[in-house]
């Protein structure tokens, strides 16, 4: 999971409305001033005096709201004040987030592997704090993970199981899989820890053919985008019902959004959200936190 930000200034004259945007360029194309603009009105037609409605009304939603909220101008959304996570906001989100130590030392560890690479595909901390939560709250004790990295959000959901708690770690790198290792065992949950090292679909086809469909709690699914259908497909039948399936990267640093990007990856996760959006089996809500997180309840 990409840990970068991706901060869209929520006052840009660019940034949403098409309206708007027409209007902004509208003034720089004359080279009007604001209160030019307003001026227009006493003799403008009817496709101008609505620009500049649109114009002033931006402008007042940008000097009276905070850098970090944005009104969605249109009516189906009813004008909703809408959080732009930016850097200021993320800080302090983080300062509201309890990270114990052992992670924070694991954290630290994995920011400084070689290129980092792997720390920027890492949960943040707040993520892991949610999914800590999901697993406490569901009284969860057999839980899996597919693409575990170093650890992180692996280590997080032991901490929280009960000691008779089961997790099934599915990575295929292995140099990762040993940094993990190393750090439950630091932390005090490697009993409770399964390591599958491999393909990911595998080890999860192999536990639907040894018995284990629903006997699982909770999933986690943060690995190659193009392969989601298909563990969601798996996990499905390994959690029992009223059990959760979380998958990150649902928002893919706002690419999903974008007409304009369409590599492999993308197009992968928004057909894999558009699939969760019309599959009656589970009930979804998809979380803008992180790089997005969708949780699903099977039903």
């Amino acid at each position: 999971m990409a840990s970068s930000l991706s901060v869209i200034n929520p006052c840009s004259l660019f940034a949403y409305q098409p309206a708007v945007t027409a209007a902004a360029v509208f003034v720089r194309r004359d080279e009007l001033s604001r209160r030019k603009f307003h001026s227009l009105s006493s003799r403008a037609d009817s496709r101008t005096c609505k620009l500049r409605y649109r114009f002033n009304r931006l402008i007042r939603n940008c000097s009276s709201a905070s850098p970090e909220v944005v009104v969605v101008d249109d009516k189906k959304y009813g004008n909703k004040h809408v959080i732009s996570i930016t850097p200021r906001l993320y800080n302090y989100i983080l300062t509201n987030v309890r990270v114990p130590q052992i992670l924070q030392q694991l954290q630290e560890e994995t920011a400084n592997m070689i290129g980092s690479v792997i720390s920027e595909h890492s949960v943040s901390p707040e993520q892991a704090q949610l999914l800590a939560m999901l697993v406490q709250i569901l009284g969860a004790e057999r839980c899996i993970e597919v693409g575990v990295l170093t650890g992180y959000s692996s280590l997080a959901v032991a901490l929280v199981l009960p000691d008779s708690g089961y997790l099934v770690a599915c990575e295929r790198d292995a140099t990762s899989l040993e940094i993990a290792k190393k750090y439950y065992e630091l932390g005090g949950v490697l009993h409770k820890v399964t390591l599958k090292h491999g393909l990911a679909a595998d080890t999860l086809k192999s536990m639907i053919l040894k018995g284990e469909a629903g006997s699982y709690d909770f999933a986690f699914v943060d690995a190659d985008k193009e392969t989601y259908q298909e563990y969601y497909e798996l996990l499905l039948q390994l959690v029992r019902v009223g059990g959760v399936i979380v998958f990150d990267d649902v928002l893919w640093d706002g690419k999903v959004a974008d007409p304009m990007v369409n590599d492999a990856k993308t197009i992968s996760i928004r057909n894999f959200n558009k699939n969760l959006m019309e599959d009656k089996r589970v009930s979804t809500s998809m979380v803008p936190i992180g790089t997005g997180l969708t949780i699903c309840r099977k039903k």
